[in-house]
């Protein structure tokens, strides 16, 4: 992943076609080992390639990949013990969640915050 994000960003900084040499370059800049079996690998597939022409294909593979859950099953589940609960179980959750938010805005950080 390394390999690809520099190569990304040399081809951002004006560089049309990353060597290998530029990238190894780039990540021992970063602090990071380049992998040569890696590199070779990622720029043999890319050479001659417009990235901007893999990127979209890229994404239009992507876009017909399922990622939703199963069909809402789960949420009914859930809604259904709460409708179940009847109004004792919805007033828990909204006292356990002020009890919480009194919890987190406490003194507990030893004198300073994250923005003082």
């Amino acid at each position: 992943m390394k390999h690809i994000a520099a190569y990304l960003l040399l081809q951002l900084g004006g560089n049309t076609s990353p060597s290998a040499a530029d990238i190894k370059s780039l990540l021992e800049t970063a602090g990071a080992e380049a992998d040569d079996s890696q590199l070779d690998k990622l720029i043999s597939e890319l050479e001659g390639k417009d990235i901007n022409e893999l990127i979209a294909e890229g994404s239009s593979k992507l876009a017909s990949v399922p990622s939703g859950g199963g069909g809402g099953g789960g949420a009914a589940a859930a809604s259904g013990g709460a409708a179940a609960g009847g109004a004792a179980a919805a007033d828990a959750p909204a006292e356990e969640a002020k009890k919480e938010e009194e919890k987190e805005e406490s003194d507990d950080d030893m004198g300073f915050g994250l923005f003082d």
